[in-house]
């Protein structure tokens, strides 16, 4: 079961009325697709346009403006979308929402829409899809490669330093991502020769500079150059013979404001004019500003819609993370965040994070496993607190299946835990405590699919009874499935939504521990330097807490991950220092869980050192604790690290053993990244006995798993295959 459904609004004209259907992405294409008609006055909906338009050109700022923004875009809600789609979409969660629309609708902001909570553009990561008149053309599309090319055109007529400024931020943005992106900066007194005959070079083009709209002849409106107008006109001349950008982010400056009075669509279709010029020409993607911005607040856009999308992020959610910054920096009144829309799948991915190196994603996955089981620990405790604390206020029954079941949990008994915790809310659908123990429960079983079931009816309970405090629990917990699942985009997103929320509602245990995980995500992506900063800001708010609970555990957890770093770093002397100052306090604590993972990490670094009778001892302490509490997620991983302890000191049999029972595990619980590895390590043994076909069996098999999980590793396998088959 997925959790964000991508969702597809498709909205047809018809005379006097809109024919719409929306309908689910991830699923099976439907034998029958339902459509729900609606009338519709065009005119009354052109002056609601108009008159959003106005709002959106005034130079003046104010709660007023955006509060009218908020009545237009209801109007719009109640005179454009049908009562079945309305409630669809207000049940959904925040998910992926792509607009095919009809060449007639694209003057309609329905980006801007609001449904009575929200504006559509800020619940949902948006894109659009035009339906248009004309021949059908067969259009080449750019293959994106790994590393990718970009080409940033700033201040091109040499009259507009703040779109100088903009494009050296963004250059200067992805100098330390050297091996995700090569950047050329190009500014000042650029001619349309050199944008024709460079194009096509690169995969990615941001342009900083004038747009120009020809109100009597639209083909000839465009990019203003040195020497002239780029114009929709030569755009749809390109294309045919080669291959455009996959991305265009055209932060053109107007020239001119709109006039208050009656205001025609030109913003939007010198915007769209651009962009099908460009769409039918190849160009996958094309984001365009509707209105002049701010200097200080285009550049802040700029910045963190590339952020977003280095990491991983769609090129849809990353713009409506920026949306929700721009918001945050300069409020709601200064629409600033309804400048820009994307014509093109919002879904798409430029930046795919990689799996880490062979010794390096062991130790990411220990790290995991102590933000995951610190998750468990801290609220089991929470829960358990708040079941005492309402047991007045419930019916005796399900608090006591639900103590039990915390009880049951606690012993590793999880298959108990979870048919004490189904009886409970057997009794009470809403009894909200009893969700992530269910799923916690499901995970350690290595059941992944029923865990994130139960994740996802924790959300949606928890929404359903508006508990915000229970929502940023599960927006924490789902992340932490999403990233340990290879799955970084999404678990990024509830990072960012479990951060927000915890905020408005100043409850900074919350904050600090989706600060925490959102570090883990940072380390995963190798991001160290980003990771020590969400760590230090998690530290502070924990020391701030003194002696509570919560704060300690959590405390503990920040070290653990900074030693993490370090490690990740090869600084082995401070990975152990942090870890043994995390260790220390969980034994305070006496928190099991996560003194497994400190023992697990504090011997993989004696591991590096070769000290290897010490790492055995940390891993049977270790051991001891994941046996003890059932975790065959642990487990898994576990035995694989033994056997590569054994297989380094040369005792094959037991590294054997202990591999075998890894990959069996890992099968057991469908955990590829522990399968890969642990074939991996068989292969090694294999080879150094000189059982050739057993070794090339196993590397087979793991090279298939990391064909798509880790492409460099599956070449480094490719070679050692190649180097077995002439040995």
């Amino acid at each position: 079961m997925q959790l964000t459904q991508a969702l597809t609004l498709e909205v047809f004209k018809q005379e006097s009325s809109l024919k719409l259907g929306l309908f689910t992405q991830n699923d099976p294409p439907a034998t029958l697709r339902h459509y729900n008609q609606v009338s519709v006055s065009f005119e009354e909906v052109n002056c609601l346009c108009r008159e959003l338009i106005c709002i959106l050109n005034r130079p003046a700022r104010i709660d007023a403006e955006a509060e009218n923004a908020r009545k237009i875009g209801r109007l719009l809600w109640d005179h454009l979308i049908s009562r079945p789609i309305k409630e669809k979409l207000k049940d959904s969660l925040p998910a992926q929402l792509t607009l095919s629309l009809d060449e007639e609708l694209i003057h309609i902001p329905w980006e801007l829409i609001f449904d009575g909570s929200d504006f559509l553009s800020l619940k949902f990561s948006m894109g659009r899809l035009v339906r248009s008149r004309g021949d059908s053309t067969s259009v080449r599309y750019r293959n994106v490669s790994d590393r990718l090319k970009m080409l940033i055109l700033a201040n091109p007529t040499g009259d507009l330093s703040s779109a100088y400024s903009e494009g050296l931020n963004i250059k200067n943005q992805f100098a330390h991502k050297r091996e995700k992106v090569h950047v050329d900066f190009k500014s000042t007194t650029i001619d349309k020769a050199y944008v024709k005959k460079n194009i096509c070079d690169y995969d990615i083009l941001h342009f900083a500079g004038h747009c120009e709209f020809d109100k009597n002849d639209s083909r000839r409106s465009g990019w203003l150059f040195s020497d002239g107008v780029f114009s929709v006109e030569e755009i749809l001349k390109m294309g045919l013979s080669s291959d455009l950008p996959a991305l265009i982010f055209s932060n053109a400056c107007h020239s001119a404001e709109l006039s208050p009075g009656p205001v025609n669509s030109g913003y939007q279709e010198v915007n769209f004019n651009m962009a099908g010029a460009f769409l039918l020409a190849g160009v996958r993607h094309y984001i365009g500003s509707i209105r002049k911005i701010e200097d200080t607040a285009s550049q802040e856009f700029g910045r963190k819609f590339y952020t977003q999308l280095l990491s991983g992020i769609s090129v849809g959610e990353s713009l409506r993370l920026a949306k929700l910054k721009l918001i945050k920096d300069h409020g709601l009144a200064g629409l600033h965040w309804a400048s820009h829309l994307l014509y093109g799948d919002p879904g798409f991915v430029f930046f795919r994070a990689k799996a880490k190196k062979q010794n390096k994603r062991l130790l990411s996955a220990r790290a995991k496993k102590a933000v995951f089981s610190g998750g468990i620990s801290i609220i089991i405790i929470v829960l358990g607190f708040l079941a005492a604390f309402w047991i007045p206020k419930l019916h005796p029954g399900k608090v006591y299946l639900f103590l039990n079941s915390q009880a049951q949990y606690r012993k590793g008994n999880n298959q108990a835990a979870i048919n004490l915790g189904l009886q409970a809310i057997n009794k009470d659908r809403n009894f909200l405590s009893v969700y992530p123990l269910i799923a916690n429960a499901y995970w350690r079983m290595g059941e992944k699919q029923k865990a994130l079931k139960y994740y996802f009816d924790y959300v949606l309970r928890s929404e359903k009874m508006k508990n915000r405090k229970h929502l940023a629990d599960a927006y924490i917990k789902l992340g932490w499935f999403y990233q340990s699942s290879g799955q970084y985009a999404k678990a990024r997103q509830f990072y960012d939504k479990a951060i927000d929320l915890s905020r408005k509602l100043k409850n900074r245990v919350k904050e600090a521990s989706a600060l925490r995980k959102l570090a883990v995500w940072h380390i995963d992506n190798e991001d160290y330097e980003t990771a020590l900063e969400l760590l230090t800001k998690s530290i502070a708010i924990n020391l701030a807490g003194g002696n509570d609970f919560e704060h300690r555990r959590n405390l503990a957890s920040d070290y653990f991950d900074i030693g993490l770093v370090f490690a990740n770093k090869d600084d082995y002397a401070g990975a152990k220092e942090f870890y043994e100052k995390s260790r220390k306090i969980f034994e305070q604590l006496k928190l099991e869980n996560e003194l497994s993972d400190c023992f697990f990490n504090l011997g993989e670094i004696c591991l590096f050192q070769k000290e290897y009778q010490r790492a055995m001892d940390y891993y049977s302490k270790g051991l001891k604790i994941d046996l003890a509490q059932n975790n065959k997620v642990n487990l898994a991983s576990d035995y694989n690290m033994i056997g590569e302890l054994y297989l380094e000191m040369d005792n094959l049999e037991q590294a054997e053993s202990h591999l075998k029972h890894s990959s069996e595990l890992a099968e057991e619980i469908n955990s590829p990244p522990d399968l890969a590895v642990a074939n991996y390590n068989l292969g090694l043994l294999y080879k150094k006995i000189g059982k050739k076909n057993p070794a090339r069996e196993h590397w087979r098999r793991a090279q298939e798993i990391y064909r798509s999980l880790d492409p460099e590793k599956y070449k480094e396998i490719r070679s050692q295959l190649m180097e077995l088959d002439v040995s």
